[in-house]
């Protein structure tokens, strides 16, 4: 048996290609002392990923060329010489896009796929349901009865943006590419309307859908949507700016025009990264956990099978080919 592993080979000039990445065999890893090995069941495909492909400065360290490709996996451990972690036990770590990992324990969470599917721990009760927690709740403060709009509705962080708004009794407005996503988002997840953003009427059809203006925008996409949206946004409005998924591979289409609208509404605008708020995730996370445990938080899953297919998936996640959650199973 041997470990398969996919790694960055070189940076990506414009759109990420099948090229930027090697797949490789080699020998599974042994645990050394203190360490534990896990075998991946899921790997998470995140749009973080594209910036962290990157030389430029970031919030987090670059990729390294030639290094296994960043990213969380759920798996079960196979070996261990960790006294906090034993044979069987299925943890969440950040070992990467490879289908044997070996950790020190650092950074891991043992997870219990009885209370929720193990798959679950990597979209709305892992990073990006956090990241939606924390979001909406610490920079957005939405009130009940308020406008809550989202972009990327049906994805791992905005379909759980739209579902805590309207537990807190807000309007859920989301943004969408195409019908199905559309539909998935009003008829299945609970939102109060959704725009098609590629049908070409966005401007009328956000009027349309928040006829008392936006008091909170969550942002995922950046570039025309968010220029779009500032034209509804109301007085003392807020922006939580998660994502500007449409300029990761071409950074050209992230001007805004609208401007102006910051001034006149006195929007805040806060750029936020999760892991600058590490006290108030196992807080998110008992909730979030609950929610799915309970059936009132609901997911959608785009699944690829195999890791040889990730580097596909992943460039597909990136021009909004998925629907939910981006995950690869990998057993």
């Amino acid at each position: 048996m041997k470990n398969i592993q996919v790694l960055l080979a070189s940076r990506p000039r414009g759109p990420v290609e099948e090229s930027n990445f090697r797949i490789v065999e080699t020998d599974i890893p042994k645990a050394g002392e203190g360490e534990f090995v896990a075998r991946a069941h899921y790997l998470s495909l995140d749009p973080y990923m594209r910036g962290r492909m990157d030389d430029s400065k970031s919030y987090a360290p670059k990729a390294v060329v030639g290094d296994v490709m960043v990213g969380t996996v759920v798996g079960e451990v196979i070996e261990s010489r960790h006294e906090k972690f034993k044979v069987g036990d299925f943890v969440e770590t950040r070992t990467g896009w490879q289908l044997y990992g070996r950790s020190n324990g650092g950074g891991v969470r043992k997870v219990d796929p009885g209370y929720v599917p193990l798959s679950a721990y990597l979209g709305a009760v892992g990073m990006p349901g956090v990241t939606a927690w924390i979001g909406l709740n610490e920079h957005g403060r939405p009130k009940a009865g308020e406008t809550v709009v989202v972009s990327a509705a049906s994805g791992a962080v905005g379909s759980v943006v739209g579902q805590l708004a309207k537990l807190k009794g807000c309007r859920a407005v989301g943004i969408a590419g195409g019908r199905a996503k559309c539909d998935y988002v009003v008829n299945e997840l609970g939102f109060d309307a959704c725009v098609d953003y590629k049908a070409g009427n966005l401007d009328a059809d956000l009027a349309a859908a928040c006829p008392k203006g936006v008091d909170v925008y969550y942002d995922n996409v950046g570039g025309p949507v968010l220029d779009a949206v500032l034209l509804h946004m109301n007085a003392f409005s807020r922006i939580p700016l998660c994502g500007q998924i449409s300029g990761y591979n071409d950074p050209d289409a992230l001007t805004v025009r609208n401007v102006r609208s910051f001034l006149i509404n006195r929007i805040q605008l806060r750029g936020f990264i999760c892991s600058d708020h590490m006290d108030l995730w196992k807080t998110a996370l008992k909730e979030l956990g609950a929610l799915v445990h309970e059936g009132k938080l609901k997911y959608r899953e785009s699944i690829a099978i195999g890791l040889e297919n990730a580097p596909k998936a992943f460039i597909g996640l990136l021009k909004g080919q998925n629907f939910g959650k981006q995950l690869v199973k990998l057993i």
